[in-house]
C-alpha cells in the first residue's frame, strides 16, 4: 500500500488565507519527511470550506518546500475548466514540480459552485467526460480538433509538454459503476472517498469498481481510498476529535444536497437529518483511534476492498495543528509500516 495526505485547506473560523496556506505547507513538509508517498490538494470555490480555487498552482508551491513526495490534485473539477486550458496548466505544473505531479479529476458535487460559474448542474457529467477525453489527447501531444456537445475546438497543440510521458498519472474520483467504467475505458486510475462514512460505502464502491472493470482487463488496478483519521496515544484522545469530522460531514452533506447556508463566504455548521453520533463517527465512520485500533480498522478495509493507496485527512474542521501533526507522526511510525508490503 501507498499512503497519501489529503488537504482541504478550509477554515471554520474564516482564518486569513495566508495562515491556512502556511499551515498546510508546514504539514506537507512534514508528510515529505515522514515518508508519505503523496499529498493531495482539493479544489473548492466561494466558501470557507476550501481556500484553493486552483490546486495546480498550490502544487507548484508545495514542490518548492519538499524533495520527494508526489503532489496531487484531489480533484480538479473538470466542468469549470476549458479542456485545452486545463491541459496546458497540467503540463506546466508537471514541469515546475519536476515531474512529481499526480492529476486527480472529477465532475464535482456542489451545485452552489456550479450556479456561480454559470454551469448547469445537469451538464456536470457530460462536460466532465468531454473535457477529460480532450485533455488526455492534448497531453499526449496530439494536434487536437474537437466538435462536441459543449466545446468546438479548431486544430490546436498545447505547449509546454508535460515532463512525465505521455502525461502524469491521472486519477478519476468515482463512486458509481458508470464513473468507474469511464476510468477503466480511458486507462485511468481510480479513487473513491468514504470520508466520515461507514465501511458499507467502501464495500459498495469497490463492488461498482470491480463490476466496471470486467470489460476492461487491461485497466489499471490502482484503487485509492480517502478517509478521515485521528491517531492519538489512546482511543479516548482520538474520540475527542470527532466533532471536527462531524463538521466536515455536515459541510459535504449540505453543499451536495443544496441545503447549504452561506453568507459572505461563511458556510454555516448546519446539522443533517440522521447524522451519525460522535461515537458512531469514531467506531465505524473514520479510521481513528490509538495506533493498534487504527491498524485493526484498516485491516477490515482490506478485507472488503483491494486498496492500493490510502489518502488520509488529518487536518479537518478546527482540529489543533499540533494534534493533526501528532496524528500524522503516529500514523507514519506505528501504522504505515504494517501495511507497506501488503
Amino acid at each position: 500500500m501507498d499512503f497519501g495526505v489529503f488537504f482541504l485547506l478550509g477554515s471554520p473560523e474564516m482564518a486569513p488565507a495566508r495562515f491556512v496556506y502556511e499551515r498546510a505547507l508546514k504539514q506537507i513538509r512534514l508528510a515529505d519527511e515522514l515518508g508519505f508517498d503523496s499529498v493531495w490538494i482539493a479544489e473548492h470555490h466561494f466558501s470557507n470550506y476550501g481556500y484553493v480555487p486552483n490546486p495546480l498552482m498550490f502544487a507548484i508551491k508545495a514542490a518548492q518546500v519538499t524533495s520527494r513526495v508526489r503532489i496531487g490534485t484531489a480533484v480538479l473539477v473538470l466542468p469549470f475548466w476549458h479542456p485545452l486550458r486545463v491541459a496546458e496548466e497540467i503540463a506546466m505544473a508537471d514541469q515546475l514540480t519536476d515531474g512529481r505531479l499526480e492529476v486527480g479529476v472529477a465532475r464535482g458535487y456542489q451545485p452552489y459552485e456550479f450556479a456561480r460559474f454559470g454551469v448547469p448542474w445537469e451538464e456536470a457529467r457530460g462536460r466532465s467526460d468531454e473535457t477529460l477525453e480532450v485533455l488526455l489527447r492534448a497531453l499526449s501531444g496530439d494536434d487536437v480538433t474537437h466538435n462536441g456537445a459543449h466545446y468546438t475546438i479548431p486544430a490546436a497543440t498545447i505547449f509546454p509538454r508535460p515532463l512525465q510521458q505521455p502525461y502524469p498519472p491521472v486519477w478519476l474520483a468515482a463512486q458509481s459503476q458508470e464513473s468507474f467504467a469511464t476510468a477503466a475505458r480511458l486507462g485511468l486510475r481510480s479513487f473513491t472517498a468514504v470520508s466520515g462514512r461507514p465501511i458499507e460505502v467502501l464495500r459498495e464502491n469497490w463492488s461498482n469498481c470491480e463490476e466496471a472493470r470486467r470489460g476492461y482487463p487491461d485497466a489499471p488496478r490502482d484503487f485509492a481510498v480517502q478517509q478521515h483519521l485521528s491517531v492519538a496515544p489512546t482511543d479516548d484522545e482520538a474520540r475527542a476529535q470527532m466533532e471536527h469530522f462531524l463538521y466536515s460531514r455536515r459541510q459535504v452533506g449540505n453543499l451536495s444536497n443544496r441545503s447549504e447556508q452561506i453568507e459572505r463566504g461563511l458556510s454555516a455548521d448546519v446539522p443533517l437529518p440522521g447524522e451519525p453520533t460522535l461515537d458512531e463517527l469514531f467506531e465505524t465512520h473514520t479510521l481513528s483511534g490509538a495506533p493498534a485500533t487504527v491498524r485493526r480498522k484498516l485491516e477490515r478495509y482490506l478485507d472488503v476492498a483491494e486498496i492500493t493507496q490510502l489518502n488520509c485527512t488529518f487536518q479537518m474542521g478546527a482540529i489543533a495543528d499540533d494534534v493533526a501533526e501528532r496524528s500524522m507522526e503516529l500514523f507514519a511510525r506505528e501504522v504505515m509500516p504494517h501495511f507497506r508490503q501488503r
